[in-house]
């Protein structure tokens, strides 16, 4: 996924009410951007930090700008969960995720569940219909070598509540995966975060021996753009 319009840096000033962010421009210039995170950002929201923010197309948008992109410790962390669903997408139409090969059709938000939304449905090839959940991943909390990424980065029960989803979805058959897309370069494996959130660790837990399959890719990240790169292993 290219930016679909040059990115611009800026230094933190804050974050605040999940969904704002004041970013400095230089010049006596500060801004405040959309901040398209729900979670609590737990280490990729430190004030100071190199930012990368994306100016609207839209003229008449109230915000003028999005952030997209931090730098944590030396590399770039992508912090918008809007691109997730689409980079997985692309990944899987040029064949980047080995394990969602052979699909003839992807389609997103498809209804599914108790009123829910599969963010993308794969069907054709002869294969199961596959419903996919992607979860983005920007959590390292271990500043060692290991290079451990981390989800939830706070307490999900709309996470909760998609395990138990893609479970129902296997006992009728289909294959439910829930793919953990790690925004960050610098990792080296991924675990659940069950001290954050242990209702979720449980669900995991519960989904896994329903049949539910867990996947995690890293992604690489630049001022120009994010793609999906290599599977990571699950320490669980």
């Amino acid at each position: 996924m290219e930016f679909s319009v040059p990115l611009v840096q800026g230094t933190l000033v804050k974050r605040y009410k999940r969904f704002l962010a004041d970013v400095d421009l230089g010049g006596g210039k500060v801004v405040t951007a959309h901040c398209a995170n729900s979670g609590s950002m737990l280490n990729v929201k430190t004030p100071g930090a190199e930012v990368w923010l994306s100016p609207a197309r839209n003229p008449d948008r109230k915000l003028k700008w999005t952030w997209e992109l931090i730098r944590i410790g030396g590399v770039l962390v992508g912090i918008n969960t809007q691109h997730p669903n689409r980079l997985v997408e692309e990944a899987v139409a040029n064949g980047t995720i080995a394990e969602l090969r052979g699909y003839q059709t992807v389609r997103r938000e498809v209804k599914y569940g108790r009123n829910s939304r599969i963010d993308l449905l794969l069907e054709g090839g002869g294969l199961p219909a596959c419903y996919v959940e992607v979860k983005n991943v920007t959590l390292r909390r271990d500043p060692g070598p290991d290079g451990l990424a981390e989800f939830p980065d706070a307490v999900t029960a709309r996470g909760t509540k998609h395990l138990a989803e893609l479970s129902e979805m296997v006992r009728q058959g289909h294959r439910g995966v829930m793919l953990y897309l790690v925004q960050r370069p610098d990792c080296t494996c991924f675990s659940i975060a069950a001290d954050i959130d242990p209702t979720y660790g449980r669900a995991f837990g519960t989904a896994r021996a329903a049949g539910v399959e867990t996947l995690c890719y890293i992604c690489r990240v630049s001022a120009q753009s994010i793609e999906v790169d290599a599977p990571l292993p699950l320490t669980l």
